[in-house]
């Protein structure tokens, strides 16, 4: 079985590849990522040369070379992690996560209609059903994002559900909570606030910290993500959700206090515009492909602050300028 892997340098595509190489030991990898500001080799040094895996540097929306690896590779499974995902920065540059999300979908699913992929695993995010203030959502409720980087994905959904439909494209989307673990880029809000009390530096928590999320440890979706690429079927949305209900408040005094700091180093920031109140998902479609989370929030919170603790080198590597005058304008000085 070969797999090919869109995005596979970045957060949850490396943590991917590496479940993997590790579980199926037949299973061949071919990893394109374009290497953006978050996609980072760093995160696949252990595989680098493993006899089973393979990278290749390549833009998902250049077509003529995407053409080129298919036809040379062969695959039988393509899966997409390949986004921007950011919210902030879709909010101060929305073009590339149009361009990425939605037109580099739609090269892949040409591709994979000319090629006869055997499965097309298309990676989403909750956050394209918008914000739900009681209860949780299924797969079958209406999407209504409130975010350009939603927008982007929620737009690249229905254009893979419309392959599936119109040309019976053996297309699969999954939509996951909020993940955290190992190798995150350090903009999202669980490395970030980490690496800045490593620092001795102030968390910034957007505007009263009551923003709620669901938060999943990554090895658990990636166990998801096998599941309903080898039993999920045809056209089907999966909902993976970690069961995991935080307020960021909540979240923040959590990591202050695994790292004995107190919420004095918080520093409560104006709110993010269209910031959605609360994200929860319905896991019982997934439940019944054999799949349910393994972790619990309080043992992985546990698992990546002493991954960070024990990988500085990695994520201050990647402090570079551009990252700083990022955080400059988003937070202040």
């Amino acid at each position: 079985m070969k797999l090919l892997i869109t995005g596979g340098a970045g957060f949850i595509g490396s943590n991917f590849i590496h479940h993997i190489l590790e579980k199926y030991p037949t299973y061949e990898i071919i990893n394109i990522d374009k290497l953006t500001y978050c996609g980072n080799l760093e995160n696949l040094k252990k595989v680098e040369d493993h006899e089973r895996y393979k990278f290749i540097k390549c833009d998902i929306c250049d077509k003529e070379k995407i053409d080129e690896i298919f036809q040379e590779e062969k695959p039988d499974f393509v899966i997409n992690f390949a986004a921007e995902t950011h919210v902030d920065r879709s909010i101060l540059d929305p073009d590339a996560f149009v361009k990425t999300n939605f037109l580099g979908t739609h090269i892949l699913l040409e591709a994979v209609k000319k090629h006869g992929i055997e499965r097309f695993l298309h990676i989403s995010t909750d956050e394209t059903y918008g914000s739900i203030d009681n209860g949780k959502f299924k797969e079958e409720d209406a999407l209504l994002p409130n975010s350009p980087y939603s927008a982007s994905k929620a737009s690249a959904d229905l254009l893979a559900r419309s392959y599936f439909k119109t040309f019976s494209l053996p297309v699969v989307i999954t939509r996951s909570s909020n993940n955290y673990g190992p190798y995150q880029f350090p903009e999202k809000v669980i490395p970030l606030f980490i690496s800045n009390i490593l620092q001795g530096k102030k968390v910034p928590l957007y505007g009263t910290g009551k923003n709620i999320r669901d938060w999943i440890y990554v090895q658990d979706n990636c166990e998801g993500l096998d599941a309903v690429l080898h039993d999920g079927e045809d056209g089907e949305i999966y909902n993976i959700g970690g069961g995991n209900e935080k307020t960021n408040l909540e979240l923040t005094q959590i990591i202050l206090n695994e790292l004995d700091k107190d919420d004095s180093h918080i520093e409560y920031v104006d709110d993010r515009l269209g910031h959605d109140l609360r994200y929860a998902l319905d896991i019982e479609k997934v439940s019944k492909i054999g799949w349910e989370p393994k972790h619990t929030f309080e043992d992985a919170i546990k698992k990546t602050i002493n991954w960070y603790l024990e990988n500085e080198d990695w994520w201050k590597k990647l402090q570079t300028k551009e990252l700083e005058e990022y955080y400059e304008k988003q937070y202040g000085a």
